[in-house]
């Protein structure tokens, strides 16, 4: 079970895709990984690559993000998504784009949000790439990345929760 951890929402559920192609982030990584970043969030342009269930992007809006850009490719994380978006009476905040999150970011331009979000499936080197596109393109002000913790990935600072780590990368 999935749920909005502050804000406007809190203690909401989310609808989450059955099956296992969906990984949500813990509760407990959410709020530390909000806890650090919580003067960027009011007011900011959040980006969610790998939205699934939407968590990460509404757990935002609920702490008052202005707009929420979601961008996942799986349909069964697509409805719950949707679902989640029209259950908040989110709407006006909120748009969903059905694409791949690598081939997205390379069309974005720089500063274009002010905090991005990525959750990309464990396995493979998404979250690799991702990190190698943003040192190219800042296209937030913020870039952070959820990843296993065993798997390093370059950023400006790290943190660990169990075998989950989150890696903040700040623009130029």
């Amino acid at each position: 079970m999935v749920r909005i951890i502050a804000g406007e929402f809190k203690g909401r559920r989310l609808k989450t895709p059955a099956g296992d192609t969906v990984r949500p982030t813990a509760d407990r990584v959410r709020e530390a990984w909000f806890s650090i970043l919580q003067r960027s969030i009011r007011g900011a342009r959040v980006l969610d690559l790998f939205a699934g269930s939407g968590a990460l992007g509404l757990e935002s809006l609920s702490r008052g993000a202005a707009t929420a850009e979601f961008v996942e490719l799986n349909r069964f994380a697509l409805s719950a998504l949707k679902a989640n978006i029209k259950t908040f009476h989110l709407d006006h905040r909120a748009v969903v784009h059905r694409r791949d999150a690598l081939r997205f970011v390379e069309r974005l331009h720089p500063g274009q949000y002010d905090v991005a979000f990525a959750d990309p499936p464990y396995a493979g080197d998404n979250a690799a790439r991702l990190v190698a596109m943003f040192r190219l393109n800042a296209f937030a002000r913020i870039f952070t990345i959820e990843h296993p913790a065993e798997r390093a990935i370059p950023g400006d600072d790290t943190r660990r929760y169990g075998d989950t780590a989150v890696t903040f990368i700040y623009a130029p």
